[in-house]
């Protein structure tokens, strides 16, 4: 078929729906619908027109960019192939800073008591003074 005859024919088969967005075309806007080959074989016109779909220039030019850009693009993932990109953790020794210089607390009154002179100020009645041990 000659290119003008599979856009007619494909207007006369399929609706008049973008086959992506799902824009409706009629009238004057008609011209803006396009018939794309799902194969990307311009040369594939079968009459049923079971290779066509339309789409709008817009969609047209996306589905033939996609195409275009996958071509460039690799296909493996080297995100994934060059390691871990996060090598700093700010929690790792964090555990182990907690242990140290933790009491161990046999009772509650011994948990309750003071461990650093900070925590002799925090303790202290306000207005009143804390003896030494």
């Amino acid at each position: 078929m000659k290119k003008v005859d599979y856009r007619n024919q494909a207007l006369k088969l399929l609706p008049w729906v973008c086959g992506k967005c799902g824009r409706d075309f009629s009238g004057k806007n008609l011209r803006e619908l396009t018939v794309h080959h799902k194969d990307h074989n311009y040369k594939n016109n079968p009459p049923d027109g079971s290779n066509w779909e339309l789409l709008c220039i817009y969609c047209h030019d996306n589905e033939h960019s996609r195409s275009l850009d996958a071509e460039w693009l690799p296909t493996e993932n080297l995100d994934r192939s060059a390691g871990p990109a996060i090598t700093h953790n700010p929690f790792a020794n964090l555990s182990h800073l907690l242990k140290i210089n933790r009491p161990k607390a046999e009772n509650s009154e011994l948990a309750a008591e003071p461990t650093s002179a900070a925590d002799e100020m925090e303790t202290r009645p306000e207005g009143g003074t804390l003896k030494s041990p």
